[in-house]
């Protein structure tokens, strides 16, 4: 690419010296023409002299030479800079055809074969500037791409996934398609004959595959390099395969307005007054004061607390001059899925993207619009991945306080996780909500709806749009697991009560901290000795 362009940039350089070297040329022929001067010019025989006649031709014949010898050294001149530029002319169309800008490519459906060639070339490109035949300089010992290994039955990685498991199956479809196809490849390729051996070949199988390793450099391709038996004991053959990523094409170029967009929050809640007005500032300072197309929906459960969270509402109504919101009171037991089914249907204004939430959320304002741009009736629905706090009392513990809220909503590992298992924070149009048929109502306490309700959208035509958002925060507070709960619920319940407090350095700092102190007063005791 860096040589086209410095080429192209050279090519008007060198016409312009080819056009400058035919004027020299021009110039010296001119002046080669022109008769010289009195005291130059050579004595000519005389007038009346026997001789003149042959004088004169002698010197015309001698001019003439030198005139023809002039023009052939131009011509030959010429033709080398035209050789030349020929010659060039022709590199650049090589390089072109090697290494062709992926902008330039058009899948021309009138010529498809000019089409398919532009396609090829590229792919084949993407394999050399892949780091396949040789390796590349590495800046730092973190940019380097690691490998992740494979069996028929079980793949090893380093990217964890939502499943969390170093080893596991290939769980989703399109991973485990991916490896089959691949391995079927290899395979054929070993059983094609080579033209070389007469001996009758081996038939080799897919359970003669032994290991395969794998990356994916996210702008070149997928490199495996699969491993299966040899023909003696300790004789192993090795195929590399590459799956080169094709050049990037524009799909769609739309303007969205979503001035008009409405977000209807809908909170299920039962007590935790205190809990309700921490989120109530978070909702008034983001939802009501810097969005302002927004409204809340409370689904209270019980009476207990009840009119204290009906004041807070009231006041921050009063306070800020808002009145989209709607209370809703159920006189029975607590059921998040029956709350957030309720206040989806409660609403009767047109079609309405539906945000629910729980009251130990935090959002801010770009989170909102995430919401609203990740969702499109009938088409898609969000689940965003939210990051969860760690116990404050426990990432601060060394400090002198404990920083205010806004100070220890950071994304860093050492305050929190991406929450990848949880599936409660989502938002639909209500009208995919009413389609798909709502949350399963015979679930009750803690747990299950939310992912009851997700499968439904992965079983259906909607795309899911998952991916983990920095505006989202799931607030810590001490998790009580009930003895109501069934016994899945109960495992669930403790799981993430264990992820909740720290992380494995500082669990370990906890666990291990009577040694610490040991090896600290040992220290301290060789020193005054």
């Amino acid at each position: 690419m860096m040589l086209r362009r410095g080429f192209i940039l050279f090519l008007p350089r060198l016409v312009g010296l080819l056009v400058v070297a035919c004027c020299s040329m021009s110039i010296v022929y001119m002046l080669a023409c022109t008769p010289k001067g009195d005291n130059q010019q050579p004595a000519l025989p005389r007038v009346h002299s026997p001789t003149v006649k042959e004088g004169y031709e002698a010197i015309l014949q001698e001019r003439e030479e030198q005139h023809r010898n002039y023009i052939i050294s131009l011509k030959k001149q010429i033709a080398q800079l035209k050789a030349e530029l020929q010659g060039r002319t022709e590199q650049l169309k090589n390089m072109q055809n090697q290494y062709p800008d992926p902008l330039d490519i058009q899948l021309d459906h009138s010529k498809p074969e000019k089409a398919q060639a532009n396609l090829l070339a590229f792919l084949r490109s993407q394999v050399d500037k892949a780091e396949v035949h040789s390796g590349v300089k590495l800046s730092t010992e973190y940019a380097a791409v690691p490998f992740e290994s494979f069996t028929l039955q079980k793949v090893y990685q380093l990217e964890t996934g939502l499943t969390r498991h170093p080893e596991e199956k290939p769980v989703r479809k399109d991973k485990r398609d991916e490896l089959i196809e691949v391995i079927e490849l290899a395979v054929g390729s070993l059983n094609k004959p080579d033209g070389v051996s007469r001996a009758k070949p081996r038939v080799y199988t897919a359970s003669d595959f032994v290991e395969g390793i794998y990356r994916t450099e996210k702008n070149k391709g997928t490199l495996y390099e699969l491993t299966f038996k040899g023909d003696a004991k300790h004789q192993f053959k090795k195929i590399v395969l590459f799956r080169p990523f094709g050049p990037v094409m524009k799909v769609k170029n739309e303007n969205v307005n979503m001035a008009d967009t409405l977000i209807n929050v809908i909170v299920p809640l039962a007590k935790r007054a205190s809990k309700f007005r921490q989120f109530m500032q978070n909702f008034r300072e983001m939802g009501i004061q810097q969005d302002g197309r927004i409204h809340l929906t409370v689904v209270y459960f019980g009476k207990e607390q009840m009119n204290e969270v009906k004041s807070i509402l009231e006041n921050t109504s009063k306070s800020a001059n808002f009145k989209n919101f709607t209370f809703i009171q159920l006189n029975e037991e607590f059921s998040r899925g029956k709350g957030l089914d309720v206040g989806a249907r409660f609403w009767k204004g047109n079609n309405v993207v539906l945000f629910f939430c729980d009251v130990d959320i935090y959002f801010t304002a770009e989170f909102l619009n995430s919401c609203r741009l990740n969702t499109q009736p009938g088409k898609k629905v969000f689940y965003p991945v939210l990051f969860s706090q760690y116990n404050p009392s426990i990432i601060y513990g060394h400090h002198d306080s404990i920083p205010s809220l806004e100070q220890q909503l950071i994304i860093k590992k050492e305050t929190g996780f991406w929450r990848d298992f949880g599936f409660g924070m989502t938002c639909q149009y209500r009208s995919d909500f009413i389609n798909i048929g709502g949350f399963d109502l015979d679930i009750k306490g803690w747990g299950g709806e939310d992912v009851h309700l997700y499968r439904k959208y992965l079983h259906s035509n909607l795309m899911v749009i998952r991916t983990p958002v920095r505006g989202l925060f799931h607030l810590w507070h001490e998790k009580q697991c009930l003895d109501e709960l069934t016994p899945e619920q109960y495992k669930m319940c403790m799981q993430s009560k264990a992820m909740n407090e720290a992380s494995h350095g500082q669990l370990g700092m906890l666990v291990f901290k009577q040694e610490i102190e040991t090896h600290l007063h040992r220290q301290k005791l060789s020193k005054k000795t």
